[in-house]
């Protein structure tokens, strides 16, 4: 896996439970013809915005860690 995908990977150990993204809403089967789109569009549910209450980029690659301050225990 690459580095930026991996950095976008939602399948991570340790998600924040306050991280969301597009396709925890959409329901549909995984379709293997159709590419990935790693847009980057998470969002904080705690800001309501793409950076977390300690002003850092929320996406998994920086959500997955209990050493975040803002880190809200295991989303799965």
């Amino acid at each position: 896996m690459s580095e930026i995908s991996d950095r976008f990977n939602t399948e991570r150990p340790g998600l924040c439970s306050s991280l969301h993204w597009k396709s925890q809403y959409v329901w549909s089967e995984p379709d293997p013809t159709v590419p990935r789109s790693n847009d980057g569009l998470f969002w904080c549910a705690r800001t309501q915005t793409c950076i977390g209450p300690d002003g850092k980029l929320a996406e998994p690659g920086n959500c997955c860690s209990s050493s975040r301050g803002c880190h809200c225990g295991a989303s799965k």
